[in-house]
């Protein structure tokens, strides 16, 4: 029942376009067996169908501007390369780390920010 809950956590956040991946990363290494690289895998199996569907809502609320997209894909995909080789080069240890320093400066980047 726990992982569902997540699931709906993570499922809402990626909706609002945040990234759910901050919420089920974590909550799977900590409340599963599973290691980092498990928990950074099953995030980009979840994140498919929670991606295509958030796209169906904003397309139909037109908030994709399509003239920025192409190249945000294309860097998305060169550094989606970059990043999981670095992932399944590095210990789960330090992979769980380096997120870790990840999520603490967007939180205090976003914890910082002015409106």
């Amino acid at each position: 029942m726990k992982l569902f809950i997540i699931g709906v956590i993570s499922g809402i956040i990626s909706g609002m376009g945040i990234g759910g991946g901050a919420i089920l990363i974590p909550s799977l290494v900590f409340f599963s067996s599973l290691n980092q690289q498990q928990a950074q895998g099953i995030n980009l199996i979840v994140f498919i169908p929670v991606a295509i569907t958030a796209l169906i809502v904003h397309i139909k609320e037109k908030n994709i501007e399509l003239k920025y997209s192409k190249w945000v894909i294309l860097g998305g995909v060169a550094g989606c390369i970059i990043g999981s080789i670095l992932a399944i080069s590095l210990d789960s240890d330090s992979l769980r780390k380096y997120f870790g320093v990840l999520l603490l400066f967007i939180g205090i980047y976003e914890f910082l920010k002015r409106k």
